[in-house]
């Protein structure tokens, strides 16, 4: 059996390897190694390059902070923006699914999940078999081939042939 890397180029697949055919993008490729070698969960999380973006635009704010009263008002919005970064999360293994937010955090087994829908800007929900749907904070639709090696095979690779 063989399988295209992101390159472009020919190999063999290892006995090893979960599924050969995974095609595994540049931003969970790590990831996705790393359940292949046995970790237990597969976490998804918003890009910690948005703290220093925060801190970027608290630092531009300070001359306004120093001359206007009541700006460090909006000091409040890069704080949180830092608190949902550092909170928001999904988490998935083979037997379940948990999505934190900055306010709850919730567990669904993966035998009440009826499917996924994809969402507007490429954003990801767990359809439950109770017709609720749950949304999985920072996942995308191209972070699906490595949700479907994390969820033990649960959920369909879609780049699969």
């Amino acid at each position: 059996m063989s399988s295209t890397d992101d390159r472009g180029t020919e190999g063999t697949a290892r006995a090893g390897d979960v599924d050969a055919r995974v095609v595994i993008t540049p931003r969970v490729r790590e990831e996705g190694r790393q359940v292949r070698e046995g970790a237990r969960a597969l976490v998804f999380k918003p890009s910690r390059l948005t703290i220093a973006v925060a801190l970027v635009a608290v630092v531009g704010a300070l001359p306004l902070l120093l001359s206007v009263p009541f700006f460090w008002l909006s000091l409040l919005i890069p704080a949180g923006i830092v608190v949902w970064v550092l909170r928001t999360r999904t988490t998935v293994d083979p037997d379940e699914l948990t999505v934190r937010t900055v306010t709850s955090s919730r567990t669904v087994r993966w035998d009440d999940v009826r499917g996924l829908r994809l969402g507007r800007r490429s954003s990801v929900n767990a359809v439950r078999t109770d017709d609720t749907e749950l949304t999985l904070a920072a996942v995308k639709v191209r972070d699906l081939p490595a949700l479907s090696l994390a969820s033990g095979g649960r959920v369909a690779d879609p780049a699969g042939d």
